[in-house]
């Protein structure tokens, strides 16, 4: 079974990561917010190292979850923490504004962490459905979790290729 220490780091690294992520909702309303940056690569690298950390923590967990080390309601505090970090990204690529040449690579990419969000949101109906008993619908979340996945894992590819 998972240490409580050991969810508990888990959750602390995941908020530590939402909160400097929340740091545009910092800024007025009132001005038209634009995400300025003159480093693209830099700035799409950063972001998959991101995403990388929290697929690694999301797969970790739910495995964690199948493997029955943790609780349902344990994953699901989790992965809530996921989709907030995932969400933020998000709102971070559609108020950037990058050149021509680097918009079909961040559009490819966005769109991979929208399928990621899709993705963890189906584990959580996962974890619901072990939650409730429900195991004749597992093997059909299940399908759909590795479905999007692998949709994720195409976009970040794409994405990949489409840099200029």
């Amino acid at each position: 079974m998972a240490s409580k220490k050991g969810i508990a780091v888990t959750i602390i690294i995941l908020a530590a990561i939402t909160a400097g992520s929340f740091l545009f909702w910092i800024i007025p309303q009132e001005s038209q917010m634009s995400l300025i940056t003159t480093d693209h690569e830099n700035y799409l690298d950063g972001t998959k190292e991101i995403h990388s950390i929290l697929d690694q923590t999301i797969s970790t967990e739910f495995q964690n979850l199948k493997d029955e080390q943790i609780t349902p309601d344990e994953y699901l505090q989790i992965a809530d923490v996921t989709l907030s970090q995932v969400s933020s990204k998000i709102s971070e690529f559609v108020i950037s504004k990058p050149p021509t040449e680097w918009e079909d690579s961040y559009i490819s990419y966005m769109e991979a962490l929208r399928n990621f969000n899709s993705y963890v949101i189906e584990t959580k109906v996962y974890a619901n459905l072990v939650k409730e008993g429900k195991t004749e619908q597992m093997e059909e979340s299940l399908a759909k979790i590795s479905s999007l996945k692998s949709e994720s894992e195409m976009l970040i590819r794409n994405s990949d290729n489409s840099r200029p």
